[in-house]
């Protein structure tokens, strides 16, 4: 690595950054379209990514060129390209497409016949998520599965049945093993005719760092199914571990390859034992089948907390709900995948047969990606916690250890975020705005749903909301509207004001009156979208929130008088240097929370309003530093809790 490392700082790519050059480009790996994301106030286009290997180093390539989702690995191509700096440590830099690029080298047959393949699958398949997930599960292939879909599977904790995995090799070398003994009488020859077919799998489902890696540890499952014996087993995974990283020294800091290692240790070591445990009182089939589940996550859920912050009290359930359907289509689809390219019709014959097993597993993800998670104030904090409650489980294994486990729980329940009583939450949602009022019952008022559906969605679902009463739509940019279709996800949206509203208009939702104080009829003309951003004074007996959307000073400079001073003010603009002094003055808030990305290229929040804020004797906190960050209020008396940290009271009048 210390080479590689070496090598890339010195690469010529390093010394013209920020120019473009001419240069030709071999792919690595499959062109994936990358869906349309927020930039700013725009929607970007759809553009595809691949890694590469040029004449100074390995690439990261980005082109809007829709042909290049026609292009196979090995391939050669050429254009110009921006050179920029990547974040990427595998690579030397990312290169930026200008325009169209030109294939230089056809295809071999040997990629030909693996994209033909690949893609009779994936026609096979049929559409919807059932239909998507089956090329998922059999050859990685995933891009035909929707953002939404991949994060109903994460948050449900299915996420490894989308991704070859070393359960899928291992399902794959157990079946052509077993077909193996009807063509050959040596037990020698089926091991070396797996093990060529492992390889070929390899290809097909291309082989990156995560397939090796899993490759890797479904030898070690096979070499266990064979010992029957744990001391065989452990250091064949030692062995694993070693060769893996040797190969690509990356892996030793991907949480995927500690995740993948944990979760093999976990079934040779810890799921004899549960099974052994559990069978004295539950049915032999039954405790078979909860050990794998129950042995991979105990052993991975540190890492999982500590990586997402939050605990899926589902995800045991949910795998376990899962695995009856996972062998059939594994088997089945590998079979369909290899007639695909000589008879899709048979092959859409046999995935008729899983299609209900799929779907089984779509509804689970649906069914569980609803259940609320354990969200905790620090996902490292968190981890060591989970840590010491496994630990003392498998030390002691006596009645003392439950009381330990529920003291535990009982401490990571406290640092849940938020607390029961929130009034306001400025959700963490990138470079965009994104508040939430609670109601109570599962309700609430949102103010704009960022750029993404995903993060809306998580944060509602964080706040457990299932019915907004009112939903406003600040003004048209991409940074507040991107997210509306996860703003609706599984929720009723009863009211909506996005343009037909204007100011004088008052309404009362629960404990709240809120006063629209812009845009007016009033002969305002202004072709900045930022200037017809709904701004509102939403107000209750404990508490009063101005909501300014990216209003910028010349409204601000209008609504001087008709606000007045507030307990919480949404900054306006997500912080920026364009804000009126005179408003702020008249606001004078005790909490001013300010939206904004981290590390954003448009420079929020600005030094200037931030110093403003604090000589006024506001507090700021800001998404990008505190994350999620609510607010409650009784009788005017704030505290702020944020996701990234502990509650304080703020102790202003």
């Amino acid at each position: 690595m210390s080479v590689h490392q070496f090598s890339i700082s010195r690469s010529y790519l390093q010394q013209v950054e920020g120019e473009i050059i001419e240069m030709q480009v071999a792919l690595r790996s499959d062109p994936i379209l990358t869906e349309p994301k927020a930039r700013g106030f725009n929607f970007s286009p759809p553009r595809y990514s691949f890694r590469g290997k040029s004449s100074f180093g390995p690439v990261r390539v980005i082109t809007e060129d829709l042909s290049a989702g026609e292009i196979l690995p090995g391939q050669k191509i050429s254009g110009s390209f921006l050179v920029l700096e990547s974040s990427e440590g595998r690579v030397a830099a990312l290169l930026i497409a200008q325009g169209s690029i030109s294939v230089i080298t056809p295809a071999s047959r040997w990629a030909d016949g693996l994209a033909s393949i690949r893609n009779g699958l994936s026609q096979a398949s049929g559409g919807g998520d059932s239909g998507a997930l089956i090329p998922g599960m059999v050859l990685g292939d995933t891009r035909n599965q929707s953002a939404d879909f991949k994060g109903e599977m994460r948050r449900a904790g299915l996420t490894h049945l989308v991704a070859v995995s070393g359960a899928n090799f291992a399902i794959v070398s157990a079946f052509v093993l077993w077909c193996m003994r009807f063509i050959f009488r040596s037990l020698t020859a089926r091991l070396w005719a797996t093990a060529i077919a492992l390889a070929s799998f390899i290809a097909l489902v291309r082989p990156s760092p995560s397939v090796l890696r899993a490759a890797a540890m479904a030898a070690v499952m096979l070499v266990a199914m064979r010992a029957h014996q744990r001391r065989e087993s452990l250091p064949a995974l030692g062995f694993a571990i070693a060769a893996v990283i040797f190969i690509d020294p990356w892996q030793s800091r991907d949480p995927g390859f500690a995740l993948s290692v944990l979760a093999t240790l976990g079934l040779l070591v810890i799921a004899p034992t549960v099974i052994e445990w559990s069978g004295k009182w539950l049915p032999r089939w039954l405790a078979s089948a909860l050990a794998p589940p129950i042995a991979a996550l105990a052993l991975c859920l540190p890492v999982i907390v500590a990586l997402s912050g939050f605990v899926s009290l589902s995800a045991v359930l949910a795998n376990l709900c899962a695995a009856p359907f996972v062998a059939p289509i594994t088997v089945i689809g590998f079979i369909a995948a290899l007639i695909s390219p000589f008879s899709p019709a048979l092959a859409e014959i046999l995935l008729l047969i899983v299609r209900p097993f799929a779907f089984a597993i779509v509804a689970i993800a649906d069914w569980s990606s609803r259940i609320p998670v354990l969200t905790l104030q620090e996902g490292i904090v968190g981890s060591i916690m989970v840590l010491l409650a496994i630990a003392i489980l498998l030390i002691f294994r006596r009645k003392g250890a439950i009381v330990m486990l529920l003291i535990i729980y009982a401490t990571l329940w406290i640092n849940r975020f938020p607390a029961d009583d929130w009034q306001v939450v400025a959700c963490d949602v990138g470079q965009g705005d994104a508040t939430v009022i609670n109601l109570g019952n599962h309700r609430a008022i949102v103010i704009d749903v960022g750029p993404e559906p995903e993060l809306i969605d998580q944060c509602l679902r964080r706040l457990d909301i299932s019915t907004i009463a009112l939903l406003i739509l600040t003004h048209p940019h991409a940074d507040h509207v991107g997210g509306l279709i996860g703003a609706e996800k599984n929720r009723t949206v009863q009211a909506q004001w996005y343009g037909n509203v204007a100011a004088g208009s008052r309404a009362t939702i629960g404990p709240y009156t809120i006063d629209l104080l812009w845009p007016t009829t009033a002969g305002f003309d202004d072709p900045n979208p930022n200037n017809v951003s709904i701004a509102a004074l939403i107000r209750s007996k404990d508490m009063s929130i101005f909501a300014s959307g990216d209003i910028e000073p010349e409204v601000q400079e209008q609504l001087r008088g008709k606000v007045g001073r507030v307990d919480i003010y949404k900054v306006a603009h997500h912080g920026s240097r364009f804000q009126d002094p005179a408003l702020m003055r008249e606001l004078s808030p005790q909490v001013a929370l300010i939206s904004v990305g981290e590390s954003n290229t448009y420079g929020h929040p600005a030094q200037s309003t931030i110093s403003s804020l604090e000589r006024l004797g506001a507090h700021v906190f800001r998404t990008d530093l505190h994350g999620n960050i609510a607010v409650s209020a009784r009788g005017h008396r704030v505290a702020v809790d944020f996701s990234r940290s502990r509650w304080q009271w703020i102790g202003l009048n």
